[in-house]
């Protein structure tokens, strides 16, 4: 998106857009817009739904509970998702919004929550949408990730080949010996790749053990120091991106 509209408001909504269409936003959007954000009529924002790109819409009505915007011209073309898939256990409240926030702005295409024995909590799917929307709004995000429902680690690995094809899944393993990670990774220039980390505590032995077995799975060490479960996705999510990610 154009550097130019970044002091403008950034609004995620479901509807189609396109020049000339009209929206009507229901009572949570409409507060948020008129009474959080304080756009008064005439003022713009920018709007984005994940396939059209951005525009640019200028509120022509502002009620109580309601809001009307004009759609007016594209400000940016819709960005192509990038295929990587994020698989993560999910953690406690206050560390679990941070991480789908942060996979949303790293460019994760895919993010799935993978039960592990350790994993401290369980997702909701609103929840979790309600994060990859707010990352996208503050960040100026155009695809948003799609959102796989939780899974416990034993079927996703055995159904990995069905469900993922060639993908090969990059293991943030806290159990391994410290090395640089990048040899590992420079591999797997443009293959499909998808990353999975851990709970806080990490994967149990066993669950090392079957991961370590799978032909697809590639280990990597993430430095000599324990890192939390959501500084190493990441750290991980960077590293991909700037070896064989969209950064480079």
């Amino acid at each position: 998106m154009p550097r130019t509209h970044k002091s403008l408001p950034r609004l995620y909504v479901d509807a189609d857009l396109a020049a000339g269409a009209t929206l009507g936003l229901g009572p949570e959007q409409a507060n948020y817009l008129v009474n959080v954000l304080r756009l008064r009529e005439g003022g713009t924002a920018i709007l984005f739904n994940g396939r059209d790109g951005a525009w640019l819409g200028r509120l022509v009505h502002a009620g109580k509970k309601s809001a009307v915007l004009a759609v007016a011209e594209q400000t940016a073309p819709q960005t192509t998702a990038i295929d990587l898939w994020f698989g993560f256990a999910p953690l406690k409240v206050g560390r679990l919004d941070y991480l789908v926030q942060k996979a949303t702005e790293m460019g994760a295409g895919a993010i799935q929550p993978v039960v592990t024995k350790y994993t401290q909590a369980r997702t909701k799917p609103a929840k979790l949408r309600a994060w990859t929307i707010e990352a996208a709004e503050q960040c100026e995000v155009l695809s948003l990730p799609h959102l796989d429902p939780e899974i416990a680690l034993e079927p996703l690995l055995a159904d990995w080949r069905a469900a993922h094809g060639l993908r090969r899944l990059v293991f943030a393993d806290e159990a391994a010996s410290s090395s640089s990670p990048l040899e590992q990774l420079s591999w797997l220039k443009g293959l499909p790749v998808g990353l999975i980390v851990g709970p806080e505590g990490g994967f149990a032995e066993d669950e090392r053990e079957l991961l370590l077995a799978q032909e697809f799975v590639v280990p990597i060490s993430l430095g000599p120091r324990i890192l939390r479960a959501d500084t190493a996705a990441v750290a991980a999510l960077a590293l991909i991106q700037a070896t064989i990610g969209d950064w480079r």
